[in-house]
């Protein structure tokens, strides 16, 4: 079956899945452009490193597919250099030349898989479907970890104070002698983390700190 690739609308304009291309022969490019147009996706083919690394990059689920051996530099410099500034999208190596040693390298740094020309059709396109639902998985992630943040960030020093020793399981009254403070002081900024925390309960609440990489406190009473 062929892939279902996504696609977002922003400022009236459709914007699809994205694959990038990065090889330096030229009817590698446009054959693999044809072929990832025609199920529909977006493709922009780069002759060098330098001509994609300089392209401004869109906000939506991506791939991409680039030549181990380029005029430039390496396919494991440029996923070296991709790593190094933060862009996280799944890279499919393809060569006419490769060994065992470079595709170990490229797997360990990240690759998703490693196409020796010539390579089928379908092969591609399967790969290429599976590194866009694991990008698109990944920014929906990122974009529930930015909401979560920010409600956290929301939350008053006293009400953070109060969610850390929540999560650890003491009850309210054993959080107020931890804290020197009324057991109802207490229960009202429980009451306020976990609203908005939007947590349903207090597993729930410990998830999402969990999430967060938030620790939970030391205790006396433990």
């Amino acid at each position: 079956m062929l892939p279902r690739f996504v696609s977002t609308q922003t400022n009236d304009r459709k914007r699809t899945s994205i694959v990038y291309v990065v090889d330096d022969d030229e009817s590698t490019r446009v054959s693999l452009s044809g072929l990832l147009r025609s199920v529909g996706l977006r493709v922009e083919t780069f002759g060098s490193s330098q001509e994609f690394l300089a392209f401004p990059k869109d906000d939506v689920p991506s791939c991409l597919i680039l030549d181990v051996r380029l005029r430039d530099e390496s396919g494991l410099a440029v996923q070296q250099e991709l790593a190094e500034r933060g862009l996280r999208m799944p890279i499919l190596f393809m060569t006419g030349y490769g060994d065992i040693e470079m595709s170990v390298k490229a797997m360990k740094a990240g690759a998703v898989d490693f196409f020796p020309k010539p390579f089928r059709d379908q092969d591609m396109l399967g790969a290429v479907a599976q590194a866009l639902t694991r990008d698109s998985e990944r920014l929906a992630a990122e974009e529930s970890n930015a909401s979560l943040r920010a409600a956290y960030d929301s939350l008053t020093l006293r009400e953070q104070q109060v969610m850390a020793f929540v999560v650890t399981g003491l009850m309210n009254k054993q959080i107020a002698s931890e804290m020197h403070l009324s057991e109802i002081t207490v229960k009202v900024h429980r009451g306020h983390a976990m609203r908005k925390m939007t947590a349903r309960s207090v597993a729930d609440l410990v998830r999402k700190a969990e999430a967060l990489g938030i620790r939970p406190r030391e205790t006396k009473t433990r």
